[in-house]
């Protein structure tokens, strides 16, 4: 075979369908989130501003933070030294889990090298925990999730996207007596609508199902303590299992799963992601505990990040830009077309400063290729703006009339 030719098909592939990935490389620089500059390939520099990134409420930059992880830094070094079972457990990694646990008002919490990883390595460790699972999946849940599942080998049904009358009937049709857990997410990031919970947790109720729940886009940012989309419906104690990321609205890096303290420790014994993998180091550990401690007591920032979404999507709306609006944080302006989304992109990056990348198949279906913003505290009335006037200038330019954008 030759391999090279079959690796340049695929990669053409792409590239006809106008859905060919290409990264910039930029450098965040300290307090001055979010500003960065682009290092171009001729080596050269510009100044933009940073538009499409997790870091939600700009906590990479706070003090906290930092000041936890250079003092943890100064006191233990680099890495970690070795997986959770091998040396590589320190008094960080157990703060953090203690933090994260009090958090979601949970017996335990584990950390994992990721929220892939942690979504990842549970569900497909599920079915080892309770021989005969059926696992109850979102239509649109997370490729973590849906990798999970796919991996575990055992039985599962999807249901379609927050469709409860749907997942009703799929557990109707199944025996009672077989365990079951029905897996979710409280935002879902391209469109920022929100799962129905309290209806799932009622079903899980009826037909005794385990209920595990994806906070991955609300930890930090909803809920009296930053603890999510349960916590702000009063909800979280209906929730057996929440995965949580420690790299989007806490600013560092990792995910968890928060649970009973029974079903931590069977994840920690039985999950090869968890087992296998170096740990965190504990520098990023330390920094997170102190962004999870901080965020429990600012609701100031939680506010002002809503304000400042909320004021984005009125102002696109009131230029006629198709937006999706679900009353969450996630800004998306449909563009419906790879190649008319790569333009303006390109076009906001080069000529405005401003960067948001386009999304595009496989992560949203065709036909809804879009801008994802994401608004933060540390973008002021300017900055929006700015967007604002670049978005306006370049939808006209494009020559794409509002139907054509959306379809």
């Amino acid at each position: 075979m030759n391999y090279d030719a079959a690796l340049d098909a695929a990669l053409n592939r792409l590239h006809e369908e106008g859905r060919y990935r290409t990264f910039i490389d930029i450098e965040r620089r300290r307090g001055q989130f979010p500003h960065a500059v682009w290092k171009k390939p001729d080596g050269s520099e510009q100044d933009i501003t940073v538009w499409c990134g997790n870091d939600y409420l700009g906590m990479g930059q706070h003090p906290v933070v930092l000041e936890a992880m250079h003092k943890a830094l100064e006191d233990t070094g680099a890495g970690s030294g070795g997986t959770r079972n091998i040396s590589g457990t320190t008094v960080y990694h157990k703060e953090l889990e203690a933090e994260l646990s009090d958090l979601h008002q949970k017996e335990a919490a584990l950390l994992f090298t990721s929220a892939y990883i942690a979504n990842d390595a549970t569900l497909s460790t599920l079915p080892k925990l309770f021989p005969g699972l059926i696992i109850y999946s979102d239509a649109l849940n997370h490729a973590s999730m849906i990798e999970g599942v796919r991996r575990n080998g055992g039985a599962k049904r999807i249901f379609r996207h927050n469709d409860v009358a749907h997942l009703r009937e799929l557990l109707e049709a199944d025996d009672p007596a077989v365990p079951k857990v029905i897996a979710f997410e409280s935002i879902y990031s391209m469109d920022g609508d929100f799962g129905p919970i309290e209806e799932i947790c009622d079903l899980a109720d009826e037909f005794g199902a385990l209920t595990y729940l994806d906070e991955v886009h609300a930890v930090g940012m909803y809920g009296p303590r930053g603890a999510g989309v349960a916590e702000r419906d009063n909800l979280m104690h209906r929730i057996d299992i929440i995965n949580g990321t420690l790299g989007k609205a806490f600013g560092v890096h990792g995910g968890y799963i928060a649970a009973s303290e029974k079903m931590c420790d069977a994840v920690r014994s039985y999950a090869p992601g968890f087992i296998f993998t170096t740990s965190l180091p504990p520098v990023v550990a330390a920094g997170a505990a102190a962004s999870v401690r901080h965020l429990k007591t600012d609701q100031a920032l939680r506010d002002l990040h809503q304000e400042r979404a909320k004021v984005l999507k009125l102002r696109l709306k009131g230029m006629g830009l198709p937006i999706i609006d679900h009353g969450s944080h996630i800004v998306p302006v449909m563009v419906g077309d790879p190649v008319h989304t790569k333009k303006i992109s390109d076009m906001l990056l080069s000529d405005y400063g401003i960067y948001v990348q386009p999304i595009n198949f496989p992560t949203v279906p065709r036909g809804t290729e879009r801008l994802r913003f994401t608004p933060s505290p540390v973008h002021d009335p300017k900055m929006l703006d700015g967007l604002v006037r670049a978005m306006d200038a370049l939808w006209n330019h494009c020559a794409l009339n509002r139907a054509e954008m959306s379809a």
